[in-house]
């Protein structure tokens, strides 16, 4: 916690000195600078040159990334959580609960506890399965409109340094969600294989699954948890509908046509599909508890990029359309 602490200090006196920073710089610098990183940001139809690009379409690559991590994470910890961190309560065992577990009707003492956990970290646990099923449903419906919903022009292109910056970004979000209990996991993981080992497959406990306690301890999480989820599942579904306009402008157009695109979050902003991603890492982020600083991290980091490419994109539609809505701003509605 107190790391922690240290750290935000520390992104609070960059942010605080960075403006005087960057006006000290000489202005040819500032310019070349600008240039620099809209370069890196520029995609699709604001993507001038095609030297160190590759097809937008690669896309796909973040999405399936994001898929298999997000995957190969969640089910250990909910493995480890459902073995381990049940039930989600504070209260003790009552006398049935101990009757069936000494005639052999429960699997929980097969696995050795060496301490019963405490409520915080049965909370911490499940709340990291819950954080990493949400980033699995925006990662497989990510999966599905880029396979089935765009029509990605031939020349639509984005910056390698991009492409990668997606990559390295969508690596980080589902080990951000799961760090807060990966090392117990990865113990919990390891002790079972070495105990899988030396006693061998005929002599290791029967796992039985009861599949409402796989789900029970989600729904007797907190009310922040559940408010982050109905952000998250607002954003989420106007992105898909947004996503699903942006798709339907391309579907028997020409290679580089481009329409206004009306309808849902348009009505207010040039790109309501990159407002909808912000609601999601803000739904991520109240879901999270708002105590994990890599969770900041990754929300800021998706405000500042997502602004930036917005701004360039409205700029670009009002050069491109002359009757182009005047009340439409950028990203946040009525706002920027």
């Amino acid at each position: 916690m107190e790391q922690d602490l240290i750290l935000l200090l520390r992104l609070a006196w960059t942010a605080a000195i960075a403006p005087i920073v960057l006006a000290s710089l000489p202005l040819p610098f500032l310019g070349f600078l600008h240039r620099l990183v809209k370069g890196f940001a520029a995609r699709g139809k604001l993507k001038g040159s095609t030297r160190f690009t590759v097809p937008q379409r690669y896309y796909l690559h973040f999405y399936i990334v994001a898929v298999i991590l997000t995957t190969c994470l969640l089910i250990p910890t909910w493995f480890y959580a459902y073995v381990e961190m049940t039930p989600l309560s504070s209260e003790p065992w009552s006398y049935s609960t101990i009757t069936s577990h000494l005639i052999g009707g429960s699997n929980t003492f097969s696995f050795n506890k060496a301490r019963s956990p405490t409520l915080s970290q049965k909370y911490k646990v499940w709340q990291t399965v819950f954080l990493l099923l949400l980033m699995e449903i925006q990662a497989l419906r990510r999966v599905h409109e880029t396979l089935n919903v765009f029509h990605y022009s031939p020349s639509a292109r984005m910056h390698i340094f991009g492409y990668f910056t997606g990559l390295f970004f969508y690596v980080m979000v589902p080990i951000s969600l799961a760090s807060p209990c990966m090392m117990e996991v990865v113990i919990f993981l390891r002790s079972q294989i070495a105990e899988f080992i030396v006693k061998g497959r005929d002599r290791m406990p029967d796992l039985r699954i009861d599949p409402p306690g796989l789900v029970k301890p989600l729904l007797s999480l907190g009310w922040g948890q559940w408010v982050g989820a109905a952000i998250f599942f607002w954003g989420w579904l106007h992105q898909l509908r947004c996503h699903s306009i942006l798709g339907s402008l391309r579907e028997n157009k020409g290679a580089d046509e481009y329409i206004i695109p009306y309808g849902d979050w348009f009505k207010y902003v040039s790109c309501p599909h990159y407002f909808a991603e912000i609601v999601i890492y803000a739904g991520i982020l109240v879901a999270s508890g708002g105590y994990d600083i890599t969770v900041w991290l990754l929300f800021i980091f998706v405000v500042g990029n997502l602004s930036f490419a917005a701004a360039e994109t409205h700029r670009w539609y009002k050069q491109k359309f002359e009757d182009y809505p005047n009340t439409r701003r950028a990203i946040i509605p009525f706002i920027y």
